[in-house]
C-alpha cells in the first residue's frame, strides 16, 4: 500500500504536468529598438491576466503554460507609447511576437548596454543633463561623459582617477575626508549628483559602483539647483549600476605598487520566476600605505540595488551606498605668506619635502557614508510620465583631520581638527515628464518640484602643535595621538550645528520648430532658508557671518534661474550647431551696510553664453563637441573698503574659454579620446590686492587630455590590447594677488596599460606617471610618482 502511495506521488504531477502541457501553450518574442539592437528590462505583460515580465539582455521575453485563447500582449517602456499585439495560443504550441521600436528613445538606451557598437565610449546619451528624453545632438548643454568600459580599461580604481578624462577637470583635489573636487570652466566643483539629484558624500566614493560620470558645464542651477556641490562651472554626477534581467557578475583582484590591495565584486540576479524583480550588488575593499613616509587609506564599500516592476506600468528603483574608510588625511600645505615675502614663488622651490607628512599613522580619521536612492516611475499615458524621487545622504567623520599651516619661510605648524563631524541631507523630488505634440511640433517638457533639507553638526576642537622646521626638521619631531590629546583643553572648540531648507519648482520644454531646429525654454524658482547656526554650548541662534565678522541672523532668499537655448541640426541626427543662456546662484550670507539701513545679502549670480557644434558621424565613428563659453558673475561679496565690520556686494569675476572633446574610433579596435580645454578667469571688481587677477585655486588655464588604446579584434589574440595617454596642464596659482604670487608649476602626466579581455577573464597591467612627474593639487598635495597596478578579473 505503501509503495502505491509513493507511486501515485511521482506520477501524478507528471500526468498534471503532461495535461497541462497538452491545454495551454507559450508566448514568446524578442523586442530591438530602432537600429536593431536589443531592448533590455522593457515591460511586458498579458492584459487582464496579471502576468508580466520584463525582456532579457538579448530583448528576448516568454510566458509559459498560457491557456489556449487570444490575448492581447502589453508592450511598456517610459519614454515611448505602448505597444499593444495580439496572440493567439493554440495547445501546444508557441506564438512568438517580436516588435521593432519605429523610433528611438533615449530613456531606453541609458537601460541598455550595445556591445557590438563601433566605439565603445562613444555613447554620450543622458536622461539626467536635461532631465528629458534628449539626445547629446539636440541638447543645447555641454557635458562630457566617462563611461565603466573606459574605466576598465585604463584601470581607474579611484575616483580621482576619472578626471584624466574630461577636459578642464585638472589634478583632483583630496579632501581631509576622503572626498574629492575637479575643476570645471575655472571653478572647484565637487562630484555631488547622484542619478541627477543631491547625493552629497563627505566621505570617499568608491568607483566600483559607478556606471558612467557625466561633467554637466556650466551654471546648472535651473534644473538641478544648488545643493549638489554645483559650481558655476557646472556639476558632476555619477550614474550608478542599475540591476539588469539576466544572471551573471564579476570578481575582480588588484594589487600594486605602496602595498595597494583591492577586491571588488558585482553581482547580478532576476529575484523572481516572472523576472520582473531584479536585484545586483557590487561592493569593494581598498588598502594602500601612502608612498610619502607616513599615511594611509583602509576602505570598504557596499552598494545593493532592486528594481520591481510591480504593473506594467508602475516600478521601483531602490538602491543604496555604505562606505567605510579609515585613513590619514593627505598633505594640506599653507604656505606662509607674511613679512617680506613679496614677489613670486613656486612650490617646487620652497624646499618642502615631498615624501614627508610631519604626522603619525595614529592620527586617523574614520568615515561612514550611507546614501538611500528610490525611485518611483508611472506611466500615466502614452506622453506623460510621472517621477518621484526619496534620496537621504549621511556621512560622518570622527578622529583627526590634518593641515600644515606655514610660520615662516622655514617653519610649519600642524593644525589638527579632532572630534566629530556630521552630515545629512533629505532630497524630496516630483518630476513630470511629457512628450507629446501641439499640431506638428514636438514639445518635450519636464515640470517638477524640488525639497531639499540639510543638517550638519560639529563636535571638535582645532589644536595647533609646536612649530617645527620642514627644511630641516628634527629627527624626534613627531605629533602623536597622544600630543593631541594633550593639547586639547587649550583648543578651539566648534559645537554647533545649523540647518537650512530649500524649495524649489521648475520647468523646462524642448520645442521641435522644425524637425531640425529645436528650442529650449527653462525656469527654477528658488526660496532658501538658512536657520541659523545653533551654538550647543552657549545655547544662541546666530547666523551667516560678515566680512568684518557681524553675525547675519537666520534669513530667507529667493532666486528666478532661466536657462534658453537653441539648436539646429545640419545633418539630422549627425551635425548641429547650439547656442545657450545658462544661470546659476548660490545663496549668501552676511550683512551690508548702508549709512544706518543695514540690507541683506542676495543671492551670488552667475550667467553664461556659449555656442558651439556636436558631431556624431560615421556611425557613431566620430563623436565630439566644440564650444566657446562666457561666464559673468555679479554679486560677488568682498569686504566694504569704508567699514570693514560689513561687506559690500557688488564684486564681478568672469570667466571664459574653449573646450573640445572628441571620440573616435578611426578603425575597428582602435579608440581615442581627446579633450582640451581653455579657461580665462578673472576678479574684475574686488578688492585692491587681487582685482584683475586669476582666482587662486581656479586650476590651471590650459590643460590637455589624450588616450589611445588598440584592441585586437580578430585571430587567436582577439581582446589583446594595449592603452597609453597623459595629461599636460599649464602653471596655475595657489595664491594670486598683486603682492605675492604662489604657483604650482605645470604638470606632463604619462600612463600606459596591457590588457587581455576574455568572455571568462580579464587582465590588465598599468602605470600611472610612468616619469614620476612631480605635480601638486590646488591644495599644494603631492602627488604618486610612478605607480603599478595589476588586475585579474574572473567573470560569470
Amino acid at each position: 500500500m505503501k509503495l502505491l502511495f509513493n507511486l501515485l506521488v511521482f506520477i501524478l504531477p507528471i500526468i498534471s504536468f503532461n495535461a497541462s502541457a497538452q491545454s495551454t501553450g507559450q508566448i514568446t518574442g524578442k523586442i530591438t529598438m530602432v537600429d536593431g539592437k536589443p531592448l533590455a528590462s522593457a515591460s511586458v505583460s498579458i492584459v487582464h491576466s496579471g502576468k508580466n515580465t520584463l525582456t532579457n539582455d538579448t530583448g528576448r521575453y516568454n510566458f509559459n503554460n498560457i491557456a489556449a485563447g487570444s490575448y492581447t500582449i502589453k508592450i511598456q517602456v517610459l519614454g515611448a507609447p505602448e505597444v499593444n499585439l495580439k496572440a493567439v495560443v493554440i495547445a501546444g504550441q508557441t506564438d512568438t511576437l517580436n516588435y521593432q521600436f519605429t523610433k528611438e528613445n533615449v530613456l531606453a538606451l541609458q537601460e541598455v548596454t550595445i556591445e557590438d557598437k563601433n566605439s565603445k565610449f562613444a555613447n554620450k546619451e543622458s536622461i539626467y543633463v536635461a532631465r528629458l528624453p534628449l539626445k547629446n545632438i539636440e541638447n543645447p548643454q555641454v557635458y562630457n561623459v566617462v563611461p565603466k568600459e573606459l574605466l576598465e580599461e585604463q584601470m581607474a580604481v579611484s575616483l580621482n582617477d576619472v578626471g584624466k578624462d574630461i577636459p578642464g577637470a585638472g589634478v583632483p583635489m583630496v579632501a581631509n575626508q576622503g572626498r574629492v573636487t575637479f575643476f570645471s570652466r575655472g571653478f572647484e566643483t565637487e562630484p555631488n549628483a547622484r542619478n541627477g539629484v543631491a547625493g552629497a558624500a563627505f566621505s570617499e566614493i568608491d568607483n566600483a559602483n559607478l556606471e558612467r560620470v557625466e561633467a554637466i558645464k556650466g551654471p546648472s542651477a535651473t534644473l538641478f539647483g544648488t545643493n549638489i556641490s554645483s559650481s558655476f562651472g557646472g556639476l558632476f554626477n555619477r550614474v550608478t549600476k542599475e540591476p539588469y534581467n539576466g544572471s551573471g557578475g564579476e570578481v575582480a583582484y588588484y594589487g600594486g605598487s605602496w602595498d595597494y590591495n583591492r577586491l571588488t565584486f558585482d553581482v547580478n540576479t532576476p529575484a523572481n520566476a516572472d523576472r520582473t524583480a531584479l536585484f545586483r550588488l557590487d561592493g569593494a575593499t581598498t588598502f594602500q600605505r601612502s608612498f610619502q613616509d607616513q599615511g594611509f587609506d583602509n576602505n570598504f564599500s557596499l552598494a545593493p540595488s532592486f528594481f520591481y516592476q510591480v504593473t506594467d506600468r508602475l516600478s521601483l528603483k531602490v538602491e543604496a551606498e555604505f562606505e567605510q574608510a579609515k585613513a590619514t588625511s593627505v598633505v594640506r600645505f599653507q604656505p606662509f605668506t607674511g613679512g617680506a615675502n613679496a614677489g613670486t614663488a613656486s612650490i617646487a622651490d620652497m624646499r618642502f619635502p615631498y615624501n614627508k607628512t610631519f604626522m603619525s599613522n595614529d592620527l586617523a580619521y574614520t568615515t561612514q557614508m550611507l546614501n538611500i536612492f528610490a525611485q518611483l516611475n508611472y506611466k500615466i499615458s502614452a506622453g506623460w510620465n510621472s517621477q518621484t524621487i526619496i534620496s537621504r545622504a549621511r556621512s560622518t567623520i570622527n578622529g583627526d583631520i590634518t593641515a600644515l599651516v606655514g610660520k615662516t619661510d622655514s617653519t610649519i605648524t600642524p593644525q589638527v581638527i579632532t572630534g566629530n563631524t556630521s552630515f545629512i541631507a533629505t532630497d524630496l523630488q516630483q518630476n513630470f515628464i511629457g512628450d507629446f505634440k501641439i499640431g506638428s511640433h514636438r514639445n518635450r517638457v519636464v515640470i517638477g518640484a524640488d525639497f531639499y533639507h540639510n543638517f550638519n553638526n560639529f563636535d571638535r576642537i582645532t589644536v595647533n602643535p609646536p612649530v617645527e622646521n620642514f627644511v630641516h626638521p628634527s629627527a624626534t619631531y613627531r605629533i602623536c595621538q597622544f600630543k593631541i590629546d594633550s593639547l586639547s583643553s587649550k583648543g578651539t572648540l566648534r559645537k554647533e550645528y545649523n540647518s537650512d531648507d530649500t524649495y524649489a519648482a521648475y520647468a523646462s520644454d524642448v520645442f521641435n520648430i522644425t524637425d531640425r531646429l529645436l528650442a529650449m525654454a527653462s525656469l527654477r524658482i528658488d526660496r532658501y532658508q538658512y536657520n541659523g547656526v545653533y551654538n550647543i554650548t552657549t545655547g544662541v541662534t546666530a547666523g551667516g557671518i560678515g566680512a568684518g565678522g557681524v553675525q547675519a541672523g537666520p534669513y530667507g532668499q529667493t532666486a528666478l534661474s532661466p536657462k534658453m537655448g537653441l539648436v539646429y541640426e545640419v545633418i539630422q541626427d549627425r551635425l548641429s550647431l547650439f547656442g545657450n543662456y545658462m544661470n546659476g546662484f548660490f545663496n549668501q550670507s552676511g550683512v551690508a551696510a548702508n549709512g544706518d539701513l543695514i540690507t541683506p545679502i542676495k543671492p551670488e549670480s552667475g550667467n553664461q553664453i556659449e555656442f558651439g557644434a556636436k558631431a556624431d558621424l560615421f556611425d557613431h565613428r566620430l563623436v565630439g563637441t566644440v564650444s566657446y563659453y562666457d561666464i559673468s558673475i555679479s554679486n560677488v561679496i568682498r569686504p566694504d573698503p569704508n567699514n570693514s565690520q560689513y561687506a559690500i556686494q557688488n564684486g564681478t569675476q568672469l570667466s571664459k574659454g574653449v573646450e573640445v572633446d572628441i571620440t573616435a574610433n578611426p578603425m575597428d579596435g582602435l579608440n581615442i579620446i581627446a579633450g582640451y580645454a581653455y579657461n580665462d578667469s578673472k576678479l574684475t571688481k574686488a578688492d585692491s590686492t587681487v582685482n584683475g587677477l586669476r582666482p587662486a585655486q581656479s586650476g590651471s588655464p590650459n590643460t590637455v587630455n589624450l588616450w589611445v588604446s588598440y584592441t585586437m579584434t580578430h585571430g587567436n589574440l582577439k581582446g589583446l590590447g594595449v592603452g597609453f595617454g597623459g595629461d599636460y596642464g599649464s602653471s596655475s596659482y595657489y595664491y594670486n594677488t598683486h603682492k605675492y604670487q604662489i604657483i604650482i608649476p605645470k604638470y606632463t602626466s604619462l600612463d600606459g596599460s596591457i590588457f587581455y579581455d576574455q568572455r571568462k577573464y580579464r587582465i590588465g597591467i598599468k602605470v600611472n606617471n610612468i616619469t614620476s612627474e612631480k605635480m601638486w593639487s590646488s591644495r599644494l598635495t603631492p602627488q604618486a610618482p610612478a605607480t603599478f597596478i595589476g588586475s585579474l578579473a574572473l567573470k560569470f
